[in-house]
């Protein structure tokens, strides 16, 4: 994942595009996913922010991933932590030892702190208070805990194991996870998040190219400028 520095940095004036998949879809995929997890405890933490009841639901369904890199635009949170839950999943079966529930529902949450720590009105998105003061991490982990502490006989040792996706996703001390990953679920969150985070880059480069155009400009982001083949901006798909 981004630094926060590097995600905030102005690198790109490239206007913002959409999901490509409409979001009742991804609505109908989410559902589809949390329906898979079978642990009861991880299954009513879920029902906590995805119910359909529930308050934080349509916050997440509207709020953009970041403030520029990647899915900076409406439902882009939703689009990115359903894209990281979904390869998490196919990829727990992969590898073994990887507890399929944990690793899903951690990459579901990992973001969840950018509810409080991003803002969006008529000039576009920017840090709150909360997010400048606190960072979307802490904010994130102290959501979740609460939840998990308002379900009773929530197993300790599962807590811990979401708990732990969400303060080291960023991967590393330096881009702002106060912990590295050190158990497989938060390994296989971060590195597929920040996967997405980089083909979310290239998305947006894509969409800023003029028409006909092969190569980006240099992007902090992707650390130089991205190629797009076959006639760059005129075979790209509209916003």
């Amino acid at each position: 994942m981004l630094s926060r520095e590097t995600e905030n940095a102005a690198d790109s004036d490239a206007p913002p595009a959409g999901p490509p998949r409409s979001v009742e879809q991804m609505e109908g995929d989410l559902r589809e996913l949390i329906a898979t997890v079978r642990h009861a405890h991880l299954g009513a933490l879920l029902d906590a922010f995805f119910g359909e009841r529930s308050p934080t639901w349509l916050a997440y369904r509207d709020a953009p991933a970041a403030k520029r890199y990647h899915q900076a635009y409406r439902h882009g949170l939703l689009e990115h932590s359903l894209s990281v839950a979904q390869s998490v999943s196919a990829l727990s079966a992969t590898f073994p030892g990887i507890d399929r529930d944990v690793a899903v529902v951690g990459a579901l949450l990992h973001d969840i702190g950018k509810l409080e720590a991003y803002a969006t009105d008529a000039e576009g998105i920017d840090l709150t208070d909360a997010g400048r003061l606190q960072g979307e991490i802490p904010l994130g982990y102290y959501r979740v805990r609460r939840a998990i502490e308002d379900i009773d006989g929530f197993p300790p040792d599962t807590a811990e194991a979401v708990l732990h996706i969400i303060l080291a996703h960023h991967g590393a001390l330096e881009h702002g996870s106060p912990v590295v990953p050190c158990t497989r679920e938060a390994t296989l969150v971060h590195m597929i998040d920040n996967l997405g985070g980089r083909l979310g880059s290239f998305d947006r480069l894509e969409h800023g190219l003029a028409e006909g155009q092969q190569w980006s400009e240099y992007d902090r982001a992707i650390g130089g400028g991205a190629y797009f083949a076959a006639g760059g901006a005129s075979h790209r798909t509209a916003a």
